[in-house]
């Protein structure tokens, strides 16, 4: 099952553990460990108390009792000096104690607070980069629903120069309104024309010159079986739903199907969904997720979300943050969703 970046008050969050960035006592104190208390009630006080307290890195489970999850799970992040105290190897080991107690405890969903990254002083940048790691390098392994939990948008950082980069990208190609130029018609008209030739489907740009130059110089005889065989194989990529170019393209990567999923942060059931049902119709985030799973180019991308039904949009910032992604090679789907959250868009997968 997939990581899903949401911005909650994690007391509120439903699931089966949500984990408290806690101190060394397990007692109580500011911030997230404070809320957790106060909403849990007097009780996970009471428990706590039985505890004898909890080493930096290492990890705790209590009843919930009356918040909206079945557990608890404690854990002590660093306080950040210089980076060079083993700060990075004790924040994760926060998530991977917290996660091998929820497995432990059966757990299917589990949430978590950014660790160490208030006022612990964990860059946090760092800290994102570390519980992303963490936890996709768990989900490989294991089937559970994780939430990374953000209170605050104005708490939530990518790198500036990062950030930077996809605002200029933004500003450079984002319309604010859907225009219907005279530009635009003929890039569209232009696009159909690609997509019913046959030329859009996979071909880079310098081969379709190249193929186009030779057809005019060259072409082939109208009836003979190689073209007939061509039209064949055209219309039945043309006739394909979106479920079955789906499986074609992982078939043609060399991928399982459980490593693409997990790839594209969809989860196990509905990729059975989608695998089952030929007809079955994606939202337009799990388009994208498997085409960034499948690290697709960008025409392919537009052909794979055409055969669900979209398009890439100039009017949508979501949209234009994906198109920057793919046209700089970054297929990393935890990369993009940090992205689409830094800039308040909804992010991919599930």
């Amino acid at each position: 099952m997939p990581l899903k970046l949401i911005r909650n008050d994690i007391t509120r969050v439903e699931c089966d553990a949500i984990v408290n960035a806690a101190n060394h006592t397990l007692l109580g104190g500011g911030g997230v460990d404070g809320a957790i208390h106060r909403a849990a009630g007097k009780k996970l006080l009471e428990e706590c108390r039985t505890l004898n307290g909890c080493d930096t890195g290492e990890a705790k489970i209590t009843k919930g009792y009356d918040l909206p999850c079945r557990y608890v799970i404690h854990t002590v992040g660093p306080i950040y000096t210089d980076g060079k105290h083993g700060e990075e190897q004790l924040l994760r080991n926060c998530y991977r104690n917290s996660l091998k107690l929820g497995l432990e405890h059966q757990c299917e969903s589990m949430a978590f607070p950014l660790i160490s990254a208030g006022a612990y002083g964990y860059p946090r940048t760092e800290a994102l980069r570390i519980a992303t790691d963490e936890i996709t390098s768990f989900l490989s392994d294991h089937d559970m629903m994780v939430y990374l939990v953000i209170f605050d948008q104005k708490a939530f950082q990518i790198s500036s120069h990062l950030y930077s980069d996809i605002q200029e990208y933004i500003d450079q190609n984002y319309a604010e309104t859907h225009s219907d130029s005279i530009s635009e018609r003929r890039r569209r008209r232009n696009y159909a024309k690609e997509f019913i030739s046959g030329s859009f489907f996979g071909r880079k740009k310098t081969e379709e010159k190249e193929w186009e130059e030779n057809e005019a110089v060259f072409p082939p005889p109208l009836y003979s079986s190689e073209s007939v065989e061509s039209l064949e194989e055209r219309l039945k990529v043309i006739d394909e739903s979106f479920s079955e170019m789906l499986l074609r393209k992982i078939d043609e990567s060399g991928m399982k199907d459980s490593e693409c999923y997990k790839k594209a942060n969809i989860d196990r059931k509905l990729f059975s969904k989608i695998r089952s049902n030929p007809s079955y119709k994606p939202s337009k985030p799990t388009v994208l997720a498997f085409a960034i799973a499948l690290e697709l180019p960008l025409p392919e991308t537009e052909e794979m979300l055409m055969k669900a039904g979209f398009a890439l949009s100039p009017s949508s910032k979501a949209d234009i943050i994906v198109e920057y992604f793919i046209k700089n090679g970054n297929y990393d789907i935890f990369d993009i969703n940090d992205a689409l959250f830094a800039f308040d868009q909804p992010t991919l997968g599930v």
